[in-house]
């Protein structure tokens, strides 16, 4: 995971109204999101993620998207993204999230009870999002099999607190002072 280390280490950070933000192409495509690093991150993904029995990705909308469309291209696995937007289409499930420096709603469409979840992101930072959309796919009634993230922020507030699933992550990061230090990461397995 030499990639995902290096570019972590080498990530701009950015001050959001006093939240220190990471800049990193796989949450913003910027910098330039490069194909070996997706590639990198994507395969360690397929091989730490519980795939057997499931029958969706799950991911929100937007940065999560890259990662899961290359998973779901690797596996066969359909692909369902939470978006920003409602269409009002039936069975539209509403969650209001909050993350560290916003607040809004997202939209759940195609996921039905006993539906079987990977849910997966490119980073969790305060759980804001992650917990409205754990808390949602179980109103709707869906088993989440596996929870994966590719980096996680620690530090601070437990992003964990609250989700009640497992979480795989990639590579644990603190940010402080404008840089990142890498906490831990994921085996080779």
């Amino acid at each position: 995971m030499h990639r995902l280390r290096r570019s972590v280490e080498e990530a701009p950070i950015i001050d959001k109204d006093g939240y220190s933000y990471l800049v990193h192409p796989l949450s913003n495509c910027v910098p330039t999101l490069d194909p070996e690093l997706l590639r990198e991150v994507v395969v360690r993904i397929i091989r730490r993620a519980e795939l057997e029995n499931v029958d969706k990705i799950v991911t929100p909308e937007a940065m999560g998207i890259h990662l899961s469309t290359a998973v779901s291209l690797m596996t066969d696995i359909p692909l369902v993204v939470i978006r920003k937007r409602s269409y009002g289409l039936e069975g539209e499930v509403s969650l209001s999230k909050s993350t560290g420096y916003s607040e809004s709603e997202m939209y759940i469409n195609d996921v039905d009870a006993g539906d079987r979840i990977l849910l997966l992101d490119d980073l969790l930072s305060t759980g804001g999002t992650m917990r409205a959309i754990v808390q949602a796919l179980g109103d709707i009634g869906a088993d989440i099999v596996d929870i994966v993230v590719a980096i996680r922020k620690v530090g601070g507030e437990d992003a964990l607190a609250g989700i009640d699933h497992p979480v795989q992550t990639l590579i644990d990061i603190e940010v402080g002072d404008g840089k990142v230090e890498i906490v831990s990461e994921s085996g080779s397995g």
